[in-house]
């Protein structure tokens, strides 16, 4: 395969021109690299390298000015624009940035295509005025103020024309206006040879250069387009370039040299379909796998959304030993960039306290976790036992040691909202963590660093030239902005190995093998988004760019890609939902539609292999060390939680008792309903427990509902620490917790009022009771606190108070067999049954005797009796008293139960849960 610009050298050097005389101009900096490159391959003779531009550099160097980038371009629109607008108009700096981005932009629209200006915005204020007040006569100040807005736009692009001017500097349009006005000049200084090669969309200035140096130089132009595209007027691949042949003079007499006829020839087309861009990523590797080292340097990735590098990077398979990467990695995708943004995150809140998840993302982050540890574990332990959910800056610094209280302060000491001081204080932390990248010889990470201080010198001298970033959210901004033009180049050999690249870095190179990614809609082409404030209509009549060119762009790239290339593997994402998703490109379609007879498309779709793994249930064998650990339990005290929590599943109570897992101790910023349900109880154990052995009556229960409020608020501290309960769902749950006992409080007056004889007996009390069981030779106990005992009109009442809701169906039991075997329909009587069991060991229960549930949002159902029922569906004759019988039958399946637990040859084995419980 030769390539485009392999063919333009060999058609100049056999015209027996001296090449290095002449001045080649190239859309990209890596075109002119390749020709240099071709060039060194044609010619057998030594000779001084020609002048090679791009078309940015060329237009700089007839203009005669410099091209200041968009920040730079920013701070002095915005100076402009004081100058232009009273004093008590003038928006500041932040708002200003809303707006002015895309007027720049358009700004460069309007130099690019040359048009009078003036002319342009009037008519664009016109299109305003008609547009939204054409019938309201009388305007308010703020539709008034708007359309100054649109008439000042002359007046703006032309103060800050002649500023660049001034200082020989521009935009890129203000470049490009400029050289079309000085290529005659130019000329008249430069007799030798130009010659443009690779290019298809000329905005009009490029055209008046063209075309100029075309009719009165001997200047050539070799435009890359192969006869297929020409002959089909419809096609958008040669759009411009029929449009130039059509309307330019010089081509009326002139034909264009080195057409070509390579794009019907022979080639073996792959249009795989891959669901996600991880899949085109991996399924990328698997094809660059099957490829030799040969193949593997006529070979190009071109990724059409370029933040697929990472992913691509990763999957590159082994063997490939040279790889060049063109377009440079993303200052934004670098590891510590999450860093810095989350200091500007609690800074730009102005908070006096910061929130402890930032604070915790903030001291464990990668970039600065190594030299924290282990204090900064310390700390996120210690934020997670004290509960504390916003933190001052004194108490998080006094979490670590003097030595490295330094970079705790820098971090989170308040910036004041002033850009000097956060820079002073992102350079200080830089020079921290390059201390310890140094240490460790982290150069990837030094590199990236280095990076970020340079971007905060940036900063700190537009800051000293531009003294307008007043606010930490203006420096955000600026970051942001910076950053995202910012990359770090890889080191590679331009012209070995695997060639990775994006789209605009292909144009005017030529690969054998080609592979595309993401070809979508949206992606390529990219779609109809527009940032400008220019309406469709008039950039129709101005001949603008509109969605139509801009497509017609990403069709010749596509096209030109696939031109000289053998084998071409397009690869598209087949997710039509979701993040970066998107429907199959037009491309694809046209290629199949118009497939040339030497074509050989195949059509794939792609899945990964997901093999099917049914979940098997675990089991757990019972070793000598287990069982001693059973005994230790059985020796302290099996609690009614730890009996149920084996009866929903086994495994569970292996996790959490025999191996003493908990779950992990985390923050509580909104009241869970386990907290909830201890202040509840904490709660009435506080009024209660002073008047144990007494009968309570309705004074004493008046007292308590004076009190309610304050209690409450002691017992959340106590539970909760010290975390804001008058905001948000805290205030929410917090009045719950106060209906709740306001609620159970009148339920007692109820009680009282209607002549019952209320003496409390136990409340809160812990309890621990022997069980004899024949089959085991060691203690077993069990324990547990018991909410309350009291005595009601003689009966003694077991009681179990439950924040949640519980109906009577509940607490009823008909098959004493189920009772230890099924949680979901016995677990709220078996954990009654073993507090009457317990209080009844301990201490002979004088008859009559109930146990039951207060459910504190099933108020109106009263105390919920525990009953045993002959029958499921038996509705009366129900037995509600605990008697000897009752006990006597529980222990026979509660001894079956432990009997089981402690059993060697029984293993944990998991159950299948299908959906969770909880009660408090």
């Amino acid at each position: 395969m030769r390539s485009f610009i392999s063919r333009v050298l060999q058609h100049i050097l056999t015209s027996e021109e001296n090449i290095s005389e002449i001045t080649f101009i190239l859309p990209s900096k890596r075109a002119g690299a390749y020709l240099i490159n071709e060039l060194s391959k044609l010619s057998n003779n030594s000779m001084f390298a020609p002048n090679i531009f791009s078309i940015e550099e060329f237009t700089e160097e007839v203009s005669g000015l410099k091209t200041v980038d968009n920040t730079i371009s920013l701070f002095e629109f915005f100076e402009v624009y004081q100058s232009c607008t009273p004093k008590d108009e003038q928006e500041d700096f932040d708002t200003f940035m809303n707006w002015a981005q895309t007027l720049i932009h358009d700004f460069n629209e309007v130099d690019r295509y040359l048009i009078d200006h003036r002319a342009f915005f009037n008519y664009l204020s016109e299109i305003q005025d008609q547009k939204h007040w054409f019938l309201q006569e009388e305007k308010t100040d703020l539709i008034e103020n708007y359309l100054k807005f649109w008439h000042k736009l002359p007046e703006f692009y032309e103060k800050l024309s002649d500023k660049f001017r001034s200082k020989k500097q521009g935009y890129q349009g203000l470049i490009y206006r400029q050289a079309a006005e000085k290529i005659p000049e130019y000329i008249q200084e430069n007799l030798q040879k130009h010659v443009f090669i690779g290019f298809n969309a000329l905005n009009a200035a490029e055209e008046k250069i063209f075309q100029y140096m075309l009719e009165n130089t001997t200047a050539e132009v070799f435009w890359d387009m192969d006869e297929i595209f020409l002959q089909d007027r419809e096609h958008g691949a040669s759009l411009f370039i029929r449009e130039y042949m059509e309307k330019w003079p010089y081509y009326q007499n002139h034909s264009i040299p080195l057409t070509t006829e390579e794009y019907a020839g022979e080639k073996n087309i792959e249009i795989a379909g891959v669901p996600k861009n991880i899949g085109q990523a991996k399924y990328l590797g698997e094809i660059l796998a099957t490829m030799d080292q040969s193949e593997l340097e006529k070979t190009a990735v071109v990724l059409g959304e370029e933040d697929l590098l990472l992913p691509v990077l990763n999957s590159l398979p082994p063997h490939i030993a040279a790889l060049n990467i063109t377009m440079g990695f993303p200052l934004k995708n670098a590891p510590i960039t999450s860093f810095f943004e989350k200091l500007f995150h609690i800074h730009l809140n102005k908070e006096k306290e910061y929130y402890y998840k930032d604070v915790i993302s903030i001291i464990n982050h990668p970039a600065i976790a190594p030299i924290l540890n282990p204090h900064a574990a310390k700390a996120t332990a210690k934020i997670s036992k004290e509960n504390i959910v916003y933190l001052k800056p004194e108490k998080l610094i006094s979490f670590f040691p003097e030595d490295l209280q330094y970079l705790i302060t820098y971090c989170f000491t308040d910036w004041q909202d002033a850009p000097k001081l956060a820079l002073q204080n992102l350079q200080d932390i830089i020079f921290e963590i390059k201390a310890h990248l140094k240490s460790t010889e982290n150069n990837l990470g030094l590199e990236f660093l280095c990076q970020f201080h340079v971007l905060f010198n940036k900063l700190e001298n537009l800051n000293e030239l531009y003294p307008h970033i007043k606010t930490i959210k203006s420096l955000h901004g600026f970051f942001r902005e910076i950053m995202s033009t910012q990359s770090l180049d890889f080191q590679g050999r331009p012209f070995n190995g695997l060639q990775l690249m994006g789209m605009l870095e292909s144009r005017a190179l030529d690969f054998e093998n080609v592979i595309i990614t993401s070809v979508n809609e949206g992606v390529l082409p990219s779609g109809k988004s527009s940032n400008s404030f220019i309406p469709y209509d008039l950039k129709k009549a101005y001949k603008l760019p509109t969605y139509r060119e801009k497509d017609a762009v990403y069709t010749y790239h596509f096209y030109r890609l696939l031109q000289r290339a053998k084998k071409v593997t397009l690869l598209y994402n087949t997710e039509s939902s979701g993040l970066n998703a998107g429907e199959k490109s037009r491309f694809l379609t046209q290629l199949e539609i118009e497939k040339q007879p030497k074509h050989q498309i195949l059509k794939k779709s792609i899945a990964p292999k997901v093999s099917a793994n049914p979940k098997q249930l675990q089991e757990i064998q019972k070793t000598p060390e287990i069982i001693e650990r059973i005994k230790s339990l059985a020796a302290s005290g099996f609690s009614p939680s730890a009996l149920t929590t084996y009866i929903r599943n086994p495994l569970d109570f292996y996790h959490q008792y025999v191996l003493g897992i908990r779950e992990q101790e985390e923050v509580e910023e909104t009241v869970a309903y386990n907290t909830l349900g201890t202040v509840v109880h904490d709660t009435l154990q506080e009024f209660y427990e002073p008047y144990a052995n007494q009968l309570i009556s309705e004074e004493i229960i008046q007292k308590f509902l004076k009190r309610v409020d304050k209690e409450i608020k002691l017992q959340f501290e106590k539970s909760y620490t010290r975390a804001p309960m008058d905001r948000g769902q805290n205030l929410l749950i917090f009045e719950v917790a106060k209906r709740y006992l306001l609620n159970f409080l009148k339920y007692e007056q109820t009680r009282l009022k209607r002549g019952d004889e209320i003496e409390i007996l136990q409340i809160e009390k812990n309890l621990k009771a022997p069980l004899k069981i024949s089959e085991l030779n060691f203690p077993i106990f069990i324990r547990g606190k018991v909410d309350r005992v009291e005595k009601t009109n003689g009966i003694t009442r077991i009681i179990d108070y439950k924040t949640g809701k519980v109906e009577q169906n509940k607490i009823e039991i008909s098959d004493w067999e189920a009772i230890a075997t099924d949680y979901d329909k016995y677990s709220k009587s078996f954990q009654v049954l073993t507090y009457a069991t317990m209080i009844n060991e301990t201490k002979r229960l004088a008859q009559p005797v109930e146990a039951g549930i207060i459910s504190f949002k099933n108020l109106k159902g009263g105390f919920l009796k525990f009953c045993k029922k002959d029958t499921p569906n038996q509705r009366s004759a129900k037995k509600y008293e605990i008697n000897e019988d009752i006990l006597e039958s529980f222990k026979i399946e509660l001894n079956k139960l432990i009997v089981e637990i402690c059993n060697p040859e029984v293993p944990f084995t998991e159950k299948e849960i299908k959906k969770s419980y909880g009660s408090f």
